[in-house]
């Protein structure tokens, strides 16, 4: 299998289950990267598509990312090798809570494609389906421990089905973090809403609100989704 060929990285992707998919290469063109954001944190970073994008979109000194499964890590490791910015991409294998008791200083940006089947999907092989399964990282432990590894001013940014969109501001809420902007995204016009992209932090504030629809028609994309994405695929 060829690695997949962005504009100014690539993503070899034949050792993982998980392929790069429209929601990862969505958060890491949309996510808010202020300024001042030094340091970004890349949990569940599967191939690494969204930190290289955070790679590619700032100056950022350190992006870290974390993976559990053995086979995404070490495709992970060896995509931020043959990136230009191999000297600022670092990935853990590990699980979020040894991240968490590990790191010694604050992240200014965390970013999650997390993992969202709530049900067993029998049909997947094991690693797509840890990869997919919010019992491998809950939303819980997952907004928990962001809420022990983010800054005071920093901010985090997660792309989720947009059914789970009210239980996931709950629980964040009890972390202290609460919305600053959230897009919702279908397909098409006529589609139900399928995902919600977050930005949370400490600091409550009115919530930009946006709608983004991906296409017009089969393969015929709209403005907003193309201006969003033109960046980093090559045919945009």
């Amino acid at each position: 299998m060829k690695p997949f060929q962005f504009k100014e990285f690539s993503v070899a992707q034949d050792k993982t289950a998980m392929k790069i998919g429209t929601d990862a290469v969505l958060l890491g063109a949309w996510a808010r990267i202020a300024d001042s954001v030094s340091s970004i944190l890349d949990i569940g970073a599967g191939t690494g598509v969204i930190a290289l994008q955070m790679a590619q979109r700032s100056d950022a000194e350190l992006i870290d990312a974390v993976e559990i499964e053995p086979n995404a890590y070490e495709q992970c490791v060896s995509n931020f090798e043959q990136s230009d910015w191999g000297d600022r991409l670092f990935c853990y294998h590990a699980a979020l809570e040894e991240v968490v008791e590990e790191i010694e200083e604050p992240y200014d940006l965390i970013v999650s494609n997390p993992p969202f089947y709530t049900s067993t999907y029998k049909e997947l092989e094991a690693e797509r389906a840890m990869a997919r399964h919010t019992d491998s990282l809950s939303f819980e432990e997952l907004l928990k421990g962001c809420s022990e590894m983010l800054s005071d001013n920093g901010e985090c940014a997660f792309i989720i089905p947009f059914e789970h969109e009210s239980c996931f501001l709950d629980i964040a809420k009890k972390y202290d973090l609460f919305p600053n902007r959230i897009t919702r995204v279908k397909g098409t016009e006529e589609s139900l809403i399928k995902r919600s992209m977050l930005q949370l932090s400490f600091t409550k504030a009115v919530v930009e609100m946006s709608n983004l629809t991906i296409e017009i028609e089969r393969h015929v994309y709209t403005t907003d989704y193309i201006e969003l994405v033109a960046p980093f695929y090559l045919k945009m």
